[in-house]
């Protein structure tokens, strides 16, 4: 039902569009929002001797633009370069072949190396650890630069031109909220409304379950419905691709005089790879010939569409990824299936980005639509470590799956059952023809992504290929220039930081432009890089299917150089010829370091996971009560993992019984619940799909007024301990057993704490969602020892 509110949302806020402020004609606004001006009619005693001045409509044409355009920007999670058909990928994207046909293709266009960081970097402007966002919010430290809070001296571009008039709206993920911040109360800083949108629909965290997602509503959390808008099972993308179909449409129905500006960030193609089977079925033994194939024949295609240099070389397989000839027969068709589900999942993802781009040409207004499809917040991602996973959570928690479990899933891989991801040497051939992946922002495996842009009214070219240096923070600047605006002095009564990117424009109509980036640096995860006039030095820190890096210093790395200008791959290291350049490249990384917040640098990656690292609504207290039908985030939530606590529901049970969930955190990719069924009271601990333990009590639960109880005891505070869990109804013991390994490290990405019934997917297979308690529950308390 909550899907057909978009139009009804947007009239409302579009038809209040209308402001007190006397029209300008300066580009060139120093403070936003603007001061009110004093009311230049005439005041007398009644109406009739009285001069009234109609307030202005809030639209582009009073503050001086001429009919700036529309602006789409796509983006799209964990893509490597060579992943899509239009760089030399094997996956057909007819769409993303679109936009580049029809104006400019970008090769040497760069990202962070991993999500949150090049968002944040994407919206405002600036290097993501200028904005606080060098690592992802959920492994954010006391340091600012990594504080995981977009600080307000950093207006995003969409806060800008809302000021003259866009119509802004987010459709798909938001990973800019700081984990501490993503409960109903907030606050509400940097969630979608606080970064310069109207309206949001879609999901806040790193990912969500594509069939099931953690829906919300600007500020409010949602269920999914079952079904698409034409009937078709639910799947996200095509939700939000339904979503900001109507809010363009309503848009130019109700205020033609407003452009919109769509953000469509699709949780695809992160994990978990999941997508209608049909679309899995187009894709069956196109891989079976395995990674090395599939990096030769990209390569080849690369070289033949012009997306890389002639003289590229292919940089070699990392030793620790195996060649595909050497792995086993069995094993092989479980990652090739994980290919074509993967495949499948891209695919369909530039399906339903060819909707939104067919909506806007439906409307007459593909001609003055600016669309960047940027193919990639970062490289394709090697999570999936080197046996690929069926559970992403696996991953996340350091816990191994059985090979067995694999192969008897093979027919089920991409459905609602697993939150599947392909194994790293995949993640490697999607990133041809660079050396690495997502994380490592010292190599273009990590950073550099396929980038396409048109505008038919404003760009004369089609189909060309442009090869200047770039990077994210270049994005907002492009868009203010096209517009004909400056970023202001001060925003919200807040100073602000220049702009550190550099517009992009200038490239449009010469090929030949000499590049206006001249230097950039890179890092994530103590993983480093500096660019400067052609030539790159990088210092790997980790293997990033690997969940924690080795010992190391990260102040004596062991630099590689190479010459970019000439090395498209980064195949050629340098260091030994031209050691004096490279001694010069660290310098000025240590100078750009100092000078954007990147000091001091960490290398750390789970044990930055540790809530205790960031604010915490929950820290330092021992008892939590909650009411019936509420929901909190992990990062909201108290941390429950291998800690003694105590579950207490207070609930009155009718005389015929009431079955249903009292409490529950996660779901059907780890969690643990505490319910009533069929009579009897249950705790069920999910270990992350490898293992499931239940305790049941034999007799009913009493009726009447009832106090409900689970007691957790650890065998010791630290990760993967074990517990003894005893349950309880008014005092009386019905049942005892044991959790003998425990979740260490993060319970869900997208699932949340309940009480009162279960949404997302269910703990255990043998109950329906939302299995709303029948009887009444009072409140939950949860105490911690």
């Amino acid at each position: 039902m909550t899907r057909f509110k978009t139009p009804v949302v947007f009239a409302v806020f579009l038809s209040l569009a209308i402001v007190s402020t006397m029209p300008t004609t300066s580009y060139s606004q120093e403070v936003l929002p603007r001061p009110e001006e004093a009311f230049k009619g005439k005041i007398g005693l009644t109406y009739k001797d009285s001069e009234a001045v109609k307030p202005k409509l809030k639209v582009p044409a009073t503050f001086g633009l001429e009919n700036p355009p529309n602006i789409l920007i796509v983006l799209i999670d964990d893509c490597g370069y060579g992943q899509m058909g239009t760089f030399g990928g094997a996956i057909p994207t007819p769409t993303l072949d679109r936009v580049a046909q029809n104006g400019l293709r970008y090769t040497r266009f760069h990202t962070t190396a991993l999500c949150s960081p090049t968002r944040a970097a994407l919206l405002t402007g600036r290097n993501h650890h200028s904005v606080g966002t060098g690592v992802i919010g959920e492994a954010g430290t006391g340091f600012p630069g990594y504080s995981g809070i977009i600080p307000a001296s950093t207006a995003t571009f969409a806060e800008v031109i809302r000021e003259y008039g866009y119509a802004n709206a987010w459709f798909g993920k938001n990973h800019n909220v700081p984990d501490w911040e993503t409960s109903l109360v907030g606050p509400f800083d940097r969630w979608a409304s606080g970064l310069g949108f109207d309206y949001f629909y879609g999901f806040v965290g790193g990912d969500t379950d594509q069939f099931h997602p953690a829906l919300v509503e600007n500020k409010k959390r949602i269920e999914p419905p079952k079904t698409n808008e034409d009937g078709s099972p639910y799947h996200f993308t095509t939700d939000i691709a339904d979503h900001a179909i109507r809010m363009m449409r309503a848009t130019k129905a109700v205020a033609p005089q407003r452009p919109f500006l769509v953000y469509f960030s699709t949780g695809a193609t992160h994990a978990p790879h999941q997508v209608p089977p049909e679309w899995i079925a187009k894709f069956k033994g196109q891989f079976d010939d395995g990674w090395d194939a599939y990096r030769e024949k990209t390569f080849a295609r690369q070289k033949q569409l012009g997306v890389i240099p002639q003289n590229t070389k292919l940089t070699p397989r990392p030793d620790s990824l195996a060649a595909w000839d050497s792995v086993p027969e069995d094993e092989r068709k479980i990652y090739a299936r994980m290919m074509e589900v993967f495949a499948g999942f891209t695919a369909h993802t530039d399906h339903e980005v060819g909707r939104v781009v067919d909506a806007i040409e439906e409307l007459g207004e593909l001609d003055n639509t600016l669309i960047l499809y940027i193919a990639g917040d970062n490289g394709s991602s090697a999570e999936g470590g080197l046996n690929g996973l069926l559970n992403e959570m696996t991953f996340f928690n350091a816990i191994p799956e059985p090979l067995e479990m694999k192969l008897a899933s093979l027919d089920t891989l991409g459905s609602e059952k697993h939150y599947n991801h392909f194994p790293a040497a995949w993640a490697w051939a999607m990133d041809t023809p660079f050396q690495w992946t997502k994380q490592i922002a010292s190599h273009f495996g990590g950073t550099r992504n396929g980038m396409a842009i048109s505008w038919p009214k404003g760009i004369k070219a089609r189909g060309e290929i442009r090869d200047q240096f770039h990077h994210v923070i270049d994005i907002a600047p492009t868009i203010l220039e096209i517009i004909g605006v400056e970023a202001p002095a001060q925003f919200n009564g807040i100073a602000q930081k220049p702009i550190e990117g550099v517009s992009m424009v200038y490239t449009f109509d010469d090929a030949d432009a000499k590049d206006r980036r001249t230097t950039q640096y890179f890092e994530m995860l103590g993983n480093q890089g500096i660019y400067h006039n052609g030539w790159m030095a990088s210092a790997i820190r980790g293997v990033p299917w690997f969940s924690e890096n080795e010992p190391g210093d990260l102040l004596n790395m062991p630099w590689e150089l190479y010459h970019i200008d000439e090395d498209y791959s980064q195949a050629n290291n340098l260091v030994k010829q031209h050691p004096e350049k490279l001694a010069e490249l660290v310098k000025q990384f240590f100078a750009e370091a100092a000078k954007y917040n990147v000091l001091p640098l960490d290398d750390r990656k789970t044990e930055r996971l540790n809530v205790e690292n960031r604010p915490s609504l929950t820290a330092g207290r021992k008892s939590f009560t909650y009411p019936n039908l509420l929901r909190l985030p992990e990062g909201a939530a108290p941390d429950l993992k291998h800690r003694n606590h105590t579950i207490i529901a207070k609930a009155t049970i009718p005389d015929g019984g009431a079955d249903g969930m009292l409490f529950t955190q996660g779901g059907r990719f780890a969690g643990y619940g505490f319910y009533i069924l069929d009579g009897k009271l249950i705790y069920d601990y999910n270990l992350v799909g490898v293992d499931q333990y239940t305790i049941k009590s034999k007799e009913n639960v009493p009726t009447g007024d009832v106090t409900l109880r689970v007691v957790y005891k650890s065998d010791a505070n630290k990760p993967f301990a074990g517990a003894t869990v005893t349950l309880f109804a008014n005092d009386k013991q019905l049942a005892e057993g044991r959790v003998e390994k425990s979740i260490p490290n993060r319970v869900t990405l997208d699932e949340t704490m309940d009480f009162g019934f279960d949404t997302g997917t269910p703990v255990a297979d043998d109950y329906e969602l939302p299995f709303k308690f029948a009887g009444k529950l009072k409140s939950v308390t949860i105490e911690l020892e």
